[in-house]
């Protein structure tokens, strides 16, 4: 193989990414959301934060049998200001969460009820528990974790980690709510993730690069069939109870586009994983034996791609399945059949959703594995040793 077609080729895969990426942020750029902020404000309940500092348990009707259950609280005083005495009145036969003195909540003001409230002090209502500590402690011990196990690769991968939440958070979700045709958003967000996950943790060699061309093709057919089966099941978005709220703050933001955003956006985290193993597994076989062709790459790297498929779908499947429990519950009890079940529009989103990614990632096995074939043959043997150096790793 001269060293000219070798260098076209890998030329010509290094071009190609260039426009895809020009044309993953010219679209940002033009889709990019303008004021999204006070719309959503009221199905977001302003809340304040408080402490509980005592419970009372109290007679409050006419019997002594109806009891009601006075929680006082704290609430943080804003900049500065002292904290201000509340109450939160709760009949004792309702449904409330079980609270403690100590427990950190968030309140809103609420009518007051006759005769309870004391002078200084206002009466609130429960929106929430002030979750903020745990949730940093659980993500601190993730990533010392992660840093423990793969030191530099490791910091990479969470910068990559804060990325993906930067773009999901500050662009996809605002430019959808800001009436941006959701599935370009979703494709164009995804697209910039994915480079930026991939470069990130791999470099910029010949092995990101089949890794992003297969992630890149994938995740365009998956959200082709995204597209056309979430029209030919006539799927709405209206299935859960967020969609609704969403609905009644602003009837123009699209549910069915968001449904399908949701899909496109799910697939491509398990789409990254399969490409980057399929692209590292040609690498590693190449570098270990330079004398295999084209041919016998992709048959040996595909019988560990097979293996893999089959871990992934299974992964997939049960990610869906896991996240909507609740409503595999209702079925289970048997007050529905199995069949009218699945034509449920809270079953066939995630059934949609499942096989959409699951046909996404199957394809993403072959053509990842026949592009990065292709180039660990054209890659001259000293850059190989540096990829295989790189090391292959799997990362979840």
């Amino acid at each position: 193989m001269t060293a000219i077609a070798r260098m076209t080729l890998l030329g010509a895969a290094r071009a190609f990414l260039v426009l895809v990426a020009l044309a993953v942020a010219a679209t940002m750029a033009a889709l990019w959301p303008t004021d999204v902020g006070d719309r959503f404000a009221e199905v977001v309940q302003p809340s304040e934060r408080a402490t509980v500092v005592g419970i009372d348990d109290r007679p409050c009707g006419a019997t002594v049998s109806d009891r009601c259950v006075r929680v006082r609280i704290l609430v943080d005083g804003a900049d500065g200001e002292p904290a201000r005495r509340g109450v939160i009145q709760w009949n004792a036969n309702g449904v409330d969460p079980p609270v403690h003195v100590g427990d950190r909540l968030r309140v809103a003001e609420a009518q007051e009820v006759p005769g309870y409230a004391e002078a200084d002090t206002g009466t609130y209502q429960l929106v929430d528990f002030e979750r903020g500590t745990p949730l940093m402690l659980l993500f601190a011990l993730f990533a010392v974790l992660v840093l423990v196990l793969s030191r530099l690769r490791g910091a990479l991968s969470l910068l990559g980690l804060g990325l993906s939440l930067a773009v999901v958070l500050g662009y996809m979700i605002p430019a959808i709510l800001d009436h941006r045709p959701p599935v370009l958003v979703a494709i164009s967000g995804s697209l910039a993730i994915g480079f930026v996950t991939v470069l990130l943790s791999h470099g910029r060699g010949p092995k990101a690069m089949a890794a992003l061309l297969g992630t890149t093709a994938t995740l365009l057919l998956t959200a082709l069939l995204a597209v056309v089966f979430t029209q030919l099941t006539r799927l709405t978005g209206l299935g859960g109870e967020e969609a609704f709220a969403l609905r009644l703050a602003d009837p123009e933001v699209s549910l069915q586009g968001l449904l399908i955003a949701g899909m496109i956006v799910g697939a491509l985290g398990v789409l990254d994983d399969v490409t980057v193993s399929q692209a590292s597994t040609a690498f590693a076989l190449r570098a270990a034996n330079p004398q295999l062709g084209v041919r016998e790459l992709f048959a040996r790297a595909m019988a560990v791609g097979r293996d893999h498929v089959a871990a992934t779908v299974n992964t997939l499947v049960l990610a869906y399945a896991g996240s909507s429990l609740p409503v595999l519950l209702v079925f289970g009890s048997g007050a529905i059949g199995l069949g009218d079940a699945l034509t449920l529009e809270l079953v066939a989103e995630q059934v949609v959703a499942t096989l959409v990614g699951s046909i996404g990632i199957i394809a993403a096995v072959p053509s990842t594995t026949a592009l990065a074939a292709l180039l660990a043959r054209h890659t001259p043997r000293d850059q190989l040793e540096r990829e295989a150096l790189h090391g292959h790793h799997h990362h979840h």
